[in-house]
């Protein structure tokens, strides 16, 4: 068996030995050898090593799936570098089992045109992690124009987005949403009233009472989604709702599906592992946009995944410096990373607590946010391109900010005890184990 551990260039014939490989693209869910020659699916199956002169991954106990991917993170490249690059941003993907990502435009300057894609797609060029940046949805994101969306698509965009700031006026929403039917693209908004977030700092509540800070309540999302549901229903345009953190979020976007409008969504690992009650020691990783909810909208998040109400898992990593977060909560910046924990995370709190199978998981991490953005399937199948994840669904590891692959270190799981870790990746003829 060849022994690997860091990042090496997949050339010749490579064989992952005896895992359980998991496509719900192709309805697998089986023991099986993946045979890859030169960046690409050969044979999967029982493959016989007799007179096979490649190298061999023993994957036993190790399952094997598509590639995941991650619709919502936040690179900071261009002008925050300090809080992250591409680079690095990437790194931390890789080591957390994605394949892919999709960067939010909220950079400086913004990515509303095709010269800010196309240096996105350049500074990922021969990365292992595949980048697709999102452009924004207004010039600026300053609400009062449209972009070029179709030169940005040309350039390699895959949907549009105005995040960290709401599209706040109707009627640009209505044009961003019969403008981008015109090409399929999603719009994927940030569903909030600034006006009734004010000042709030997190949820407001009975635990925003107790800590004497200022609220940001439940309709300041749920007001938003219901407009966007609206305009959707009425442009037919396709709408994606971002980090759904609400209960009455995912009831009207499943009353909305049933209705037939055209709107997917997505949720993040801290909504459905925290609640407001991480705020009660003032711990401004704690912090973040929409704030952590209350223990019933968690239940009713996880209900949403079970029904298919919500389509994809994001972790909307937002990396800030050390100093952006390390002062009174009021003053901290909003947001947190994610890459590196969302699959232990998820593994431990839904898979193993039976809320979701592993095998749906897979769908909602790797297929479903694929779908959402019209991009190539990773699937498993011979002549396709490698594109994997390996993880250990046993693994069980401690949480350490201190050795991740990002930039930053804001994260609330510190010290976590988790089971379950991405422990490889295979993509763009590259192979990183991490065993």
């Amino acid at each position: 068996m060849h022994k690997t551990n860091g990042t090496q260039m997949l050339k010749g014939q490579w064989l992952l030995k005896g895992g359980h490989v998991i496509d719900p693209s192709q309805k697998v869910d089986q023991k099986m050898d993946i045979l890859i020659k030169n960046g690409v699916i050969e044979d999967t199956g029982s493959t016989e090593q007799k007179n096979f002169k490649g190298k061999v991954i023993d994957c036993e106990g190790k399952v094997i799936c598509p590639g995941l991917m991650d619709m919502h993170v936040h690179l900071r490249e261009p002008g925050m570098e300090y809080k992250e690059t591409i680079e690095s941003g990437c790194g931390a993907a890789m080591a957390g089992g994605f394949t892919a990502v999709a960067c939010m435009p909220n950079t400086h300057p913004v990515v509303d045109n095709r010269g800010q894609v196309e240096f996105i797609l350049e500074k990922a060029e021969n990365l292992l992690v595949d980048v697709h940046p999102i452009g924004a949805v207004t010039v600026g994101m300053e609400g009062t124009a449209l972009t070029e969306m179709g030169d940005m698509l040309d350039a390699g965009a895959v949907g549009f987005s105005d995040d960290g700031l709401p599209v706040a006026d109707s009627a640009m929403m209505r044009r961003a949403l019969e403008y981008a039917s015109l090409f399929g693209a999603p719009i994927i908004d940030h569903c909030e009233d600034l006006s009734l977030s004010g000042q709030g700092v997190m949820h407001e509540g009975i635990v925003s009472t107790i800590c004497g800070l200022k609220g940001i309540p439940s309709i300041s999302e749920e007001i938003m989604v219901a407009r966007d549901i609206l305009l959707a229903e009425f442009t037919k345009g396709p709408l994606h709702i971002a980090h759904v953190s609400t209960s009455r979020s995912v009831q009207m976007i499943r009353e909305a599906k049933k209705r037939g409008v055209k709107i997917t969504a997505e949720t993040c690992p801290h909504y459905l592992v925290l609640t407001d009650e991480a705020v009660k020691n003032f711990d401004t990783h704690a912090k973040m946009k929409p704030p952590l909810r209350t223990a019933a909208d968690r239940d009713g998040l996880m209900e949403g995944l079970k029904d298919r109400t919500i389509d994809a898992i994001a972790t909307d990593h937002a990396p800030h410096a050390f100093h952006e977060k390390e002062t009174e909560f009021e003053a901290a910046a909003f947001g947190i990373v994610g890459l590196e924990t969302a699959l232990g995370l998820m593994i431990t709190h839904l898979v193993n607590k039976k809320v979701l199978t592993l095998y749906q998981l897979i769908e909602k991490m790797s297929l479903n946010p694929r779908k959402i953005l019209n991009l190539e399937g990773a699937d498993i199948q011979k002549g396709k391109k490698a594109n994997l994840t390996i993880l250990d669904p046993s693994m069980e590891w401690t949480v350490d900010t201190g050795r991740f692959r990002s930039k930053s270190r804001n994260s609330p799981f510190q010290g976590w005890e988790l089971k379950g870790k991405g422990v490889g990746a295979v993509n763009n003829h590259m192979l990183f184990m991490d065993l």
